[in-house]
């Protein structure tokens, strides 16, 4: 395993992290984790050298973080760098910064935090933290050892990533989305470089976008099949931000221990520079396909999850985005007629309450309508 240096702090990190966000799953459930299988893949990425370790309140519906500290007592707790987030929609008052860190404590286990991030803040959550007094609080649990080094995670656009960045001097890491389909896109190339030009280590989440990058449209795939090197779409889209020697450590969220042995492996020859002006070029072109193919932005990072009326939003999404972006219109309406009335597109009340939680800003109760007339009644996409 190759290690990079983490901002300005004195310990190197794994140049693969383990995002505990797609962990794998007992049926359709996102809350059941399978838990033997999910152990077996946290061993042997961490035996094999991967030494940090992100999850969050949210993730698989709060299951994440238990599953996570139960994982850690088998002797892997002082192994990894843990990372977990304050979850902003949880705050209300000041004292809540304390009830939310005591419970993750308890839940993970531990007496102690390596890297808390403000989680997914964007101008709004960020304001609201800001006001209620986040940053003051932080320098307390840091005093008292509840946390040893503050960070936050990201999705808005870049002048509100600038204006956090500059807000405090205390910040030692920063999390970002990032991959080669979002080098313009929220803190984009700019953040990455201007958060490293202050000291702060980056953290890249996403760098396959939510799988996407991992299975892709014919006429991506036959651009990156141009290079006289062989690899993965997901080996080249992680090892394009390896590429980038300003990032520290790059998430992902690995369901499958295949995906955990061909990661360990991309990341022992993830050095920067490995890429050649060839490969970036195809990257580049790559990119600007599938943009032209792709209609949704989303990751199925699950974060408006639960919906209040039932319906499977990330699913819904992904499975209307299968079906234009790789030419299964057919299939994909097959697959929606399998859903139950309730978890369709066509259950969607246009409440918004997911619009407020999408950290790619989608607009998904506009979406919702137009994915049932096309999946559900078998109109044309025009």
């Amino acid at each position: 395993m190759l290690y990079r240096e983490f901002g300005t702090l004195e310990r190197k990190v794994s140049a693969l992290g383990f995002g505990c966000m797609r962990l794998p799953t007992v049926g359709e459930d996102p809350s059941a984790i399978d838990e033997h299988e999910a152990s077996r893949m946290l061993s042997y990425a961490i035996d094999h050298g991967v030494n940090y370790v992100d999850t969050a309140y949210p993730y698989h519906l709060g299951k994440s973080e238990p599953f996570l500290g139960r994982f850690l007592q088998r002797g892997y707790r002082e192994k990894v760098n843990l990372a977990t987030k304050l979850p902003p929609w949880r705050v209300k008052v000041a004292d809540d910064f304390d009830r939310c860190l005591n419970e993750q404590l308890e839940r993970l286990r531990t007496g102690q935090i390596d890297f808390y991030l403000l989680h997914s803040l964007s101008r709004s959550s960020w304001h609201k933290l800001r006001d209620l007094g986040v940053l003051r609080w932080a320098e307390g649990a840091i005093a008292d050892g509840r946390i040893e080094h503050l960070g936050f995670s990201f999705h808005d656009s870049y002048e509100v990533f600038e204006e956090i960045v500059d807000a405090y001097d205390g910040w030692d890491f920063c999390q970002i989305q990032y991959n080669y389909l979002d080098v313009d896109n929220q803190a984009g190339i700019k953040g990455l470089r201007y958060a490293a030009s202050k000291g702060l280590a980056v953290v890249v989440m996403e760098p396959v976008r939510g799988g996407r990058l991992a299975n892709l449209p014919r006429p991506v795939a036959r651009i990156l099949g141009r290079s006289s090197t062989r690899r993965t779409p997901a080996g080249w889209a992680l090892q394009w931000v390896w590429n980038h020697p300003d990032v520290s450590v790059v998430l992902s969220g690995m369901s499958t221990m295949q995906q955990v042995v061909e990661n360990v492996e991309g990341a022992d020859v993830s050095r920067p520079g490995t890429l050649s002006e060839e490969d970036l070029s195809l990257i580049a072109e790559a990119r600007d396909k599938y943009l032209d193919l792709c209609p949704i932005p989303c990751t199925e990072c699950r974060y408006c999850m639960p919906c209040p009326n039932g319906v499977w939003i990330p699913h819904n999404l992904g499975l209307y985005n299968h079906g234009v972006i790789l030419d299964r219109i057919d299939e994909a309406r097959a697959r929606y007629k399998g859903f139950s009335e309730g978890m369709r597109a066509s259950a969607c009340i246009q409440c918004r309450e997911c619009e407020d939680l999408c950290p790619q800003q989608i607009e998904i109760s506009e979406w919702m309508p137009l994915i049932h007339e096309v999946l559900g009644q078998g109109t044309a996409i025009s």
